[in-house]
């Protein structure tokens, strides 16, 4: 009984395969390489988006304030104007 029985290695074929093996793994990498900076363009654009919409929501509640403070103003004027006349009469 031999544990360790010899085992003949076809050097030509194992570097074949190694070659593959490796060039396999190379496309693999750059495959998602590629993937990654898709995905991170992506995110950029998202990110860019969001950026947009907060700058669109602060403008919108900026016009609001801005809306509320003429109203404000407005029924101070109007309420000024329609002020009676201490001199003339109420009859």
């Amino acid at each position: 009984m031999r544990r360790n029985p010899v085992r003949r290695i076809d050097q030509p074929a194992s570097w074949q395969r190694a070659k593959e093996q490796f060039a396999s793994v190379v496309q693999e990498r750059d495959s998602l390489k590629a993937e990654l900076a898709n995905t991170r363009q992506q995110r950029d654009d998202a990110i860019s988006a969001l950026r947009e919409l907060l700058a669109a929501r602060r403008a919108v509640i900026e016009a609001k304030a801005e809306v509320a403070a003429l109203r404000r103003q407005h029924a101070i004027e109007r309420a000024r104007a329609a002020q009676r006349d201490p001199a003339t009469p109420l009859h």
